[in-house]
């Protein structure tokens, strides 16, 4: 054999490391710093895994490979062109299997000191799922809790440009969080994608600090939350924010603008909430839409949906909301987030003394 393999304990061996998996497997999930160099294209996989089944295993591997040896040649001549003797990648695929032991073959025989991922990409995806079960238990949490609107997001932001360790769960699941959640051009990440950036965030925290973070149900839009992250969230500490009505509607006009200017998108959202208020309500915030006055519209949604909502779940998930640190806005600026974490972080680094 005329390259070696490694383990996922050494993946800061090496200069490169290289997914020849396809655009698609590469999309879904990666190991983090990898970069795609296929020797299958989406189509192309999809044509030999056919001819496998329907035909034989002999007549999939001949085209297979001459697929193989035809991209291999063009990462040769583009994406490799310019490494130099010393350049030492680490190539891996599926499952440590052929795909990148056709590349690791041919890039030792170059010359480099090719090494294949020992088990591929299904090993590391194990060694993910490991450590969601534990990794997540293993931190302080701070749980910002507050009904819809209240500015738990801005202070997250607020603390982390003030030092503070912030785990930003709707920003790695791009959505946030509610029935209108979705956020504008941007697609939510795989739920294997989401559990590599959540696991890759939290191993870059200090154990003994505090990490800041919102509550939340157990999903976000289609993602799945980890057990032990929900478990030890809701027995942490918690920070209420009570943030004025009049607050809360500014400021969700604010961050849910698209909304104002799609009106029928946002009377087709509403029809989920259907079987919660029935057809008159559903027709009587379809009139406010249709007049424009979102203001109240988003008053009646807080008051008669969203915080009851809250308020039942919060009152059975977190164990220490009645003992939580209290902080009262009417104003979700940044200029008074600032000022309102603070505080915050003044009182841990006086409970740490």
């Amino acid at each position: 054999m005329l390259f070696r393999t490694a383990n996922l304990s050494q993946l800061h061996d090496f200069d490169e490391i290289i997914d020849v998996r396809t655009p698609a497997e590469f999309a879904d999930d990666h190991i983090p710093g990898a970069i795609n160099c296929p020797v299958f294209s989406n189509e192309e996989r999809i044509t030999v895994g056919t001819l496998y089944k329907q035909v034989s295993p002999f007549e999939a591997r001949k085209v297979g490979a001459a697929l193989v040896a035809k991209n291999i040649a063009h990462h040769l001549e583009t994406r490799f062109h310019d490494k130099p003797k010393s350049w030492k990648p680490l190539i891996y695929c599926w499952r440590g299997g052929q795909r990148s032991g056709a590349m690791s073959i041919i890039l030792a025989q170059v010359g480099w000191a090719a090494h294949k991922l020992e088990g591929g990409y299904k090993t590391y995806r194990r060694e993910v799922l490991d450590k969601l079960e534990a990794l997540p238990a293993t931190f302080d949490y701070r749980v910002l809790c507050g009904a819809t609107g209240s500015g738990k997001s801005r202070l997250l932001n607020a603390l982390a440009a003030n030092g503070a360790q912030v785990l930003d769960l709707e920003v790695l699941a791009q959505h946030r969080g509610s029935v209108l959640g979705g956020i504008p051009l941007n697609a939510q990440p795989s739920q294997k994608m989401f559990d590599t950036l959540l696991i890759e965030q939290l191993q870059r925290f200090d154990t003994a600090k505090p990490v800041y973070i919102e509550s939340e149900s157990n999903k976000i839009g289609r993602i799945t939350l980890p057990t032990a992250l929900i478990t030890t969230m809701h027995d942490s500490q918690c920070v209420s924010l009570e943030t004025t009505l009049e607050a809360r509607v500014r400021f969700l006009l604010e961050d849910y603008h698209h909304f104002l200017d799609d009106p029928e998108s946002l009377i087709a959202k509403l029809l989920v909430l259907l079987p919660f208020h029935g057809h008159k309500q559903l027709d009587d915030w379809n009139t406010l839409i249709r007049k424009g006055d979102f203001a109240q519209l988003v008053a009646e949604l807080l008051k008669l949906h969203y915080d009851p909502s809250y308020l039942r779940s919060m009152g059975k998930h977190f164990k220490n909301l009645d003992k939580a640190r209290k902080i009262e806005l009417d104003d979700l600026s940044e200029a008074a987030l600032n000022k309102a974490a603070l505080p915050l972080l003044d009182f841990e680094m006086a409970a740490q003394k």
